[in-house]
């Protein structure tokens, strides 16, 4: 027999019955029943049950097991009293009656249970990383991760790319976030850089003559953490293209995601690809109030200016008076009630505005009456012609946002949420797709109106040099994102490859030729020796797992993640080098003041 198991804890059932079998795992829990000790053994794939009483041999070593001790049990597959199988469980007709045991490894008091659903605080879950994945869910949860990651590389390879691995140190290269420095031995004074993502060496390996390339590639951004993101790395699939336009990167990445979710998404509906929307990024924003805009929410915000332009309430009315403002209406099927609007008028206040105007629309009994502090003051003329406008009816409510559209548009692109939650609109068992295009290449400094770099440099603008020589904030770029539940699962862009076409569009944004050669020399370099025209994207597998696994938080589906301050509890990093390793990078600490 095997030294630690004959079978894994998952595997016997009546048909074992009879047999002497080696089980090894961990104590999940263990039971007292009037002397008899009956004790859930876990291991990775499952759950048996084992028992032992006083006849046997190793009754009084049983008695000392506590939970989460390591063991090996020797036992005969017994078949369970009908009235006790457990059908929850693919092991509950049998147990294993217990004639000898192991201790493989004892466990000293638990700092967090496995078994149960207790909720601990974050940082005693990272802390004891390895005690908190063994919870089921855990478990569960980094099982989809490794399945998900095997099936994107399965359909990959199907669709005739191959694998190719890009350096890990690096020189620093912008993509928007900051660098993780690696300070040289060999050159000191000089740094390398963590990839933030394989983007330039991505675009060589196209002007090498590959044709296509992926990567589950790791990146390393030094950034504030969120829900969504890592504050330190995370991973990516990775791919490019040669010789395609931007529908050709639609057509190629979409059945894989598509595929992806309809494998692992239990069940939900996942949109057909060429039923995915394209929406621009200017219609994105004006409808949803976010580049990333949760489909499955069907309202559609509307612009209302002119029904408020002169109207009797002052506050519109004047500022509309000011160039560039305008006023957005949140349409609010069924929400037509002064208590639903009272709500989301504070819930606006706790985003930091003054409020939310709103109307709604009630049954008078000789008909439709539109209530309300707004609808007092513009009059019924026009509170008609707005709810004509957003197709609302008796029962319904309209909510009323204004001013410069940056300074209100993700606050209204949170209340639709928050909206469409409350009201029921939205449907939770849905995975909605869809396509953001046309992002604008330049925006400019409301301040000083210097002209910088709205979204990825490297994207070919629409138009190519022509588009270069009118107003830069005009200038669209190739450039994509594909959004699901209200999260960018994908970004990617049509690359510039011409030499020319990328030193005017860096000029446009304050970069010279030297410093554009100094920032991307390898590139510009490779360019100006056929490089053929490439583009492609990349997919965040964290947060793919993260909405297949119905998770609110990326470091649910990470195997080993920092806490919010970006720390390592779990391995006590970062941390103070020796005196002896700074000396040795040419490099001195310099104290903070506290």
């Amino acid at each position: 027999m095997h030294a630690y198991r004959s079978q894994t804890c998952a595997e016997l059932n009546k048909a074992h019955v009879g047999q002497t079998v080696r089980l090894s795992g961990w104590v999940h829990r263990v039971r007292d029943h009037g002397g008899v000790l009956f004790i859930d053994l876990r291991d990775h794939y499952g759950m048996t049950q084992v028992l032992c009483d006083p006849d046997s041999p190793v009754f009084a070593e049983v008695e000392k097991v506590r939970s989460e001790w390591c063991i090996r049990i020797d036992g005969e597959v017994k078949a369970r009293d009908e009235s006790l199988i457990n059908p929850k469980l693919p092991t509950g007709e049998i147990e294993v009656f217990i004639r000898d045991m192991e201790v493989l490894g004892a466990a000293d008091e638990l700092p967090l249970m496995v078994f149960g659903d207790q909720e601990y605080p974050e940082e005693t879950r990272l802390r004891y990383r390895y005690l908190d994945l063994r919870r089921e869910v855990m478990q569960q949860n980094m099982t989809l991760r490794s399945d998900v990651v095997a099936s994107i590389r399965k359909r990959m390879w199907d669709q005739n790319f191959r694998e190719y691995q890009t350096p890990i140190i690096t020189a620093s290269s912008p993509e928007g976030a900051r660098d993780f420095l690696v300070p040289s031995r060999l050159h000191p004074g000089k740094f390398y850089a963590l990839p933030q993502a394989p983007q330039q060496f991505k675009q060589l390996i196209m002007v090498s003559g590959f044709d296509k390339y992926f990567q589950i590639a790791p990146c390393f951004r030094d950034e504030d953490p969120r829900a969504d993101r890592s504050p330190t790395d995370f991973y990516q699939l990775d791919m490019e293209m040669s010789f395609v336009t931007q529908q050709d990167v639609f057509d190629t990445i979409s059945p894989v995601i598509a595929g992806v979710f309809e494998e692992f998404g239990g069940g939900r509906k996942v949109d057909a690809p060429e039923s995915w929307e394209q929406i621009s990024y200017r219609d994105a924003a004006l409808w949803y109030g976010t580049d990333k805009p949760d489909l499955r929410n069907p309202i559609k915000m509307q612009v209302v200016s002119e029904h408020f332009r002169g109207s009797g309430f002052a506050i519109f009315a004047k500022l509309l008076e000011n160039e560039g403002t305008e006023i957005r209406a949140i349409p609010a099927p069924g929400g037509g009630s002064r208590k639903f609007c009272d709500r989301m008028n504070a819930f606006a206040q706790k985003e930091g505005l003054p409020g939310m105007g709103y109307i709604f629309w009630r049954d008078q009994g000789n008909g439709m009456e539109a209530a309300g502090p707004l609808a007092k003051n513009i009059g019924p003329e026009r509170t008609e012609a707005i709810r004509q406008q957003l197709g609302l009816e008796v029962g319904d409510a309209a909510f009323f946002l204004g001013g410069k559209p940056k300074t209100f548009e993700s606050v209204a692109g949170k209340a639709r949420s928050v909206i469409g939650d409350e009201l029921g609109l939205t449907d939770k068992d849905r995975f909605a797709f869809a396509w953001i295009v046309d992002f604008p290449i330049y925006e400019a400094d409301e301040e000083s109106g210097k002209i910088d770099f709205e979204h990825n440099p490297f994207s070919m603008p629409q138009g190519g040099m022509e588009a270069l020589e009118g107003d830069p904030l005009k200038v669209l770029g190739y450039q994509y994102d594909l959004a699901c539940n209200g999260y960018e699962l994908v970004s990617g862009a049509i690359r510039n490859h011409r030499p020319e076409i990328m030193f005017k569009a860096f000029e446009i944004a304050g970069y010279g030729p030297d410093e554009v050669r100094k920032r991307f020399g390898g590139m510009v370099n490779a360019f100006q020796y056929g490089a053929p025209p490439h583009g492609g994207c990349a997919a965040g597998i964290d947060r793919i797992v993260m909405l297949l696994a119905d998770q609110q938080n990326i470091r649910e589906v990470i195997m080993f993640p920092m806490n919010q301050r970006a720390e390592d509890l779990m391995m006590n990093a970062p941390s103070e080098p020796l005196p002896e390793q700074l000396m040795e990078l040419s490099l001195r600490v310099i104290p903070q003041d506290s």
